[in-house]
């Protein structure tokens, strides 16, 4: 046994210390194959023709002495029996408070013509989450200056929700007003294979030149390769991370999960992971909580990341396969309504199907049986909707329906907000006092 031990440790001894070159072999779709060097997953390399032209690209999987990597660039030119470079260092990006103001991509470059940046430091792109025991706990409320959610869904500093939600429902207008109104040091928004228009029109009416001051943007737009549009989210993640070690409270706002699991899912396929759920491989449910798992709070009296992850729900389907497990690894969700947002109502948030976990924790108890009770009046009007409509209702069958009833209109006011008025965390408790007041006649 002990002779073994020498032998292998006299061969480690004498590998080479300098990573040798290697030559690409085969491309099958997005995937590049290569043999001649060994390089962990993870290591990147570049792609380089005789010419001098190539790409960069990153190892994602191995079959014996062949290495798979995934091109981060546009693959047009590439030659066979091209030169695969290994490149040296980590994965790094640029921090420091020069982050502020400014657009980067997926690799931390700056793409919005403002020139480069003075960086005063770099972090690694991957890093484990901290010790869940070294956290601290979730006790003060955050104000997002949304009345629905801080009166009815109130979150937490440092807790991470999900914003669930189909197409043209209003998602992107709840992100900018939380972008604008939420009281935090620093927002954090990470643009994961959005259209492109959509990143121009985020920047411009979402988030505007005040809330922009405040914040980082990482936009990778849908036609980037998935390698990229799933380092972006790695590298939004990342920007929160230093801030919050510096102890900055930070907003994260990342939209979208769907198109990260998406982006991964368009990987393990094209390695030959096999399919499971819906066609998304195993790789994706075990990426989706290391993500998450980054964020949330610090240290006791550090900084905080506050982060609302977008879902996007394929055809109003609440059961699919990238909703179903975000709900399992987030401390709540909010589901926004395609028939709420027919009906005018904006934000069109369902509150009976919408819930943050954390609200007990951060709340009054006064506070929380008055959620409570507007949200059995939502809950009881919508039940009886159709009849309602219809004038099939009697009055006196349910003393709830008929409170929700009476109270409707004052209840949807309470309800709707304006994309360009702010509701405070204070004014929103008030307000649903007095709601409730009008409605049971109690005091508060």
């Amino acid at each position: 046994m002990a002779a073994r031990l020498q032998e292998q440790a006299s061969r480690i001894a004498t590998l080479p210390s300098v990573q040798v070159e290697g030559q690409l072999r085969r491309v099958v779709g997005l995937t590049l194959e290569a043999v001649g060097c060994q390089l962990p997953i993870g290591a990147r390399a570049r792609i380089a023709n005789a010419d001098g032209s190539g790409v960069e690209a990153e190892v994602v999987g191995f079959s014996g002495d062949r290495i798979y990597l995934m091109p981060s660039g546009d693959m047009q030119g590439l030659t066979p029996h091209a030169r695969v470079v290994p490149a040296a260092g980590r994965l790094e990006i640029g921090v420091g408070g020069a982050l502020l103001g400014r657009v980067l991509d997926a690799q931390g470059r700056p793409i919005d013509g403002r020139g480069r940046l003075a960086c005063d430091g770099h972090v690694r792109l991957h890093r484990p989450p901290l010790n869940p025991l070294e956290r601290a706990p979730i006790t003060q409320p955050l104000d997002v200056g949304v009345r629905a959610i801080n009166a009815l869904l109130s979150v937490g500093r440092g807790q991470r929700l999900g914003l669930f939600a189909g197409t043209g429902v209003g998602k992107s207008t709840l992100l900018g007003m939380m972008t604008r109104y939420t009281a935090a040091d620093v927002i954090v928004v990470g643009l994961v294979g959005e259209r492109g228009r959509e990143v121009r029109d985020f920047l411009d009416h979402a988030l505007g030149a005040e809330g922009l001051k405040r914040a980082v943007v990482v936009a990778t737009p849908a036609d980037h390769s998935p390698l990229l549009r799933l380092r972006a989210a790695y590298t939004a993640t990342a920007i929160a991370e230093y801030f919050r070690d510096q102890g900055r409270h930070v907003l994260l706002l990342m939209d979208s999960l769907t198109r990260f699991a998406q982006a991964q899912r368009e990987i393990g396929l094209a390695v030959g992971e096999p399919p499971t759920t819906r066609g998304y491989p195993p790789s994706v449910f075990a990426r989706l909580p290391g993500l998450v798992e980054r964020a949330g709070n610090g240290p006791p009296g550090g900084g905080s990341i506050t982060a609302f992850y977008t879902v996007l729900t394929e055809g109003d389907d609440p059961s699919d396969p990238i909703a179903d497990a975000a709900r399992g690894v987030l401390d709540g969700h909010i589901v926004l309504s395609r028939a709420i947002a027919e009906s005018g109502l904006y934000p069109a948030i369902d509150i009976e199907a919408s819930i943050s976990r954390v609200m007990d924790a951060v709340v009054p108890v006064a506070h929380v049986e008055r959620a409570r009770q507007l949200r059995t009046l939502v809950s009881a009007y919508q039940r009886n909707r159709d009849l309602i409509h219809i004038g099939a209702y009697q009055k006196g069958a349910d003393p709830r329906v008929d409170a929700a009833i009476a109270r409707w209109p004052q209840i949807e006011e309470f309800l709707r907000q304006s994309i360009d008025r702010a509701a405070s965390f204070t004014d929103s408790a008030h307000a649903l006092a007095a709601l409730l007041t009008r409605s049971t006649g109690d005091r508060p």
